[in-house]
């Protein structure tokens, strides 16, 4: 199934021939090896952003961590290197997290050393992450329906349902996480036999319910939300998506398809292009 993500992933990147066309662009930052996620790092002020470089599936050693500044300028190409494939991202006390197959990785953040690798028992393939407003951190699990919470340095099953329906993007939206997912019955092109959506868990109770007016419209990558809207992207298509509550999804943005994990500074979105190896900052106005 690793080999599979791969192969279905970049083929469907090289098949595409869709148009760049979005509406306030800032700036783009390229050079990157598929970039799969961009994340605000405010108490540094730079964007961190992860390189799969390789295989998405594969511990092969190739994975690295870049910085870039808040207008886009690369800080450091290679800032953590010797990671797999990392993907999505979180920061809580100091240190940064970045899910990385079966293990989440966690660099100290000033130094920017590696000094952890969390081993996360019965993972498939780890995918985007985030923090509450208690610190804990949270993985999908794309293949195996499932989220895991870690609360310092200790992984715990925190929700396993078929609801999730391959659960890409989570974000922490105060007592609730966000998930955006691919869908369900993914075939060999990664395709979808049913899209994927937008959902919310309830952090208390762990009730997993889609939001009214945002089921199986998209196969679904990346999540964020800004005050009460919702923004996710659609990895297959490129589209960047809106979404607010009693709404419908609109599409604000298009790219050609591998837009991921994006990141907010809260006025503006970073997506990461992972077929064109590049970060765009947009506007949100």
């Amino acid at each position: 199934m690793k080999h599979l993500v791969a192969s279905t992933l970049f083929a469907a990147i090289a098949a595409a021939a869709v148009p760049v066309a979005q509406a306030g662009e800032l700036w783009r930052a390229t050079g990157f090896e598929q970039p799969e996620s961009a994340l605000v790092d405010a108490d540094h002020n730079r964007i961190v952003v992860s390189n799969i470089a390789g295989n998405p599936g594969d511990a092969d050693g190739n994975g690295y961590l870049s910085l870039l500044s808040m207008d886009g300028k690369v800080v450091t190409r290679h800032w953590v290197d010797g990671l797999d494939a990392p993907k999505g991202m979180a920061i809580s006390g100091g240190k940064l997290y970045a899910a990385d197959i079966t293990k989440v990785r966690v660099v100290d953040l000033a130094s920017g050393k590696l000094v952890a690798t969390i081993e996360v028992p019965g993972a498939v393939f780890l995918n985007d992450m985030t923090q509450d407003s208690a610190g804990k951190v949270y993985v999908s699990d794309m293949l195996a329906d499932t989220i895991y919470r870690i609360d310092g340095d200790k992984p715990e099953l925190f929700v396993k349902d078929a609801l999730l329906a391959s659960p890409n993007g989570v974000f922490a939206d105060g007592g609730r996480l966000i998930v955006a997912s691919w869908g369900k019955g993914i075939k060999p092109d990664f395709s979808t036999a049913e899209p994927g959506g937008l959902l919310s868990v309830d952090l208390a109770t762990k009730k997993v319910a889609p939001l009214p007016g945002a089921e199986e419209f998209a196969d679904l990558d990346g999540v964020i939300a800004i005050r009460d809207t919702i923004y996710a992207t659609a990895y297959m298509t490129g589209t960047l998506y809106s979404y607010k509550p009693g709404g419908a999804p609109q599409a604000v943005a298009s790219f050609k398809p591998g837009s991921a994990d994006i990141g907010t500074d809260g006025k503006r979105i970073f997506v990461p292009l992972m077929g064109e190896g590049e970060i765009v900052a947009l506007s949100l106005d």
